[in-house]
C-alpha cells in the first residue's frame, strides 16, 4: 500500500508541535508551580495578574486566543492541506505554492506576534494596576490603558491583520488547487 504524503500537512504539524511547545512553557509560567515548593514569591505571580482582572484581562484573552489560533487552528489547516495533496492527490506548485508559504508564515507570525503581546501586555499591566500594598504599582485603569496597553495596540492589530493575510493567502491557494485538475 502506497503511504498517502502532504508536504504542506507536514509543515503545519511541525508549527502546530512548536506553537504547542510555547503554549507549554506560557502554562508553565502561568501556573508557576516554584510557588507551590518554595511557599512564597519574589515576584509577581502571572496566577495573580490574571485573577485581578483589568489588564490581566488581556494576559488571559491572548493565552486562550493562542491555545485556540495558534495551536489548534494550525493543526486543523494541516488537515486540509492533507485532504487536498494527499486526498485529492494534487500537489502544490506554482502560484498554489506561493500561496502556500504566504499562509504559513504569515500566519504563525501573525497568531503567535499579536497573542504573545496581549500575554506580554496584560502582564505588565496587571502588574502596574495591583495596589502598591499587593507589591505592585496602584496605576488606575486608564493609566494601564494609556501607559501599558496602549503602546502595544497598533503592534498587536498589525500582527493580527498579517496572521488574516496569511489565512486569507490560504484560503485563495486551496481554492486555487481543489479546482485545478
Amino acid at each position: 500500500m502506497q503511504a498517502i504524503q502532504s508536504k504542506w500537512a507536514g509543515r503545519f504539524i511541525w508549527a502546530a508541535v512548536i506553537q504547542g511547545l510555547a503554549a507549554t512553557i506560557i502554562t508553565i509560567l502561568v501556573l508557576d508551580p516554584l510557588q507551590y515548593f518554595t511557599g512564597t514569591t519574589d515576584y509577581f505571580s502571572p496566577a495573580r495578574v490574571i485573577a485581578g482582572g483589568s489588564g490581566g484581562t488581556w494576559m488571559f484573552t491572548g493565552y486562550i486566543l493562542y491555545l485556540v489560533v495558534g495551536v489548534v487552528a494550525v493543526a486543523v489547516t494541516a488537515m486540509i492541506y492533507f485532504y487536498i495533496e494527499g486526498l485529492m492527490g494534487k500537489a502544490y506548485h506554482g502560484l498554489s505554492n506561493v500561496l502556500a508559504w504566504g499562509h504559513y508564515i504569515f500566519m504563525n507570525i501573525g497568531v503567535a506576534g499579536s497573542m504573545l503581546l496581549m500575554i506580554y501586555g496584560g502582564y505588565i499591566a496587571g502588574y502596574d494596576a495591583t495596589p502598591v500594598s499587593g507589591g505592585g504599582l496602584g496605576y488606575t485603569d486608564l493609566q494601564i490603558h494609556v501607559t501599558d496597553l496602549g503602546r502595544l495596540e497598533y503592534w498587536i492589530g498589525g500582527l493580527v491583520v498579517l496572521a488574516v493575510i496569511g489565512a486569507f493567502l490560504g484560503g485563495l491557494g486551496f481554492v486555487i488547487r481543489s479546482n485545478e485538475k
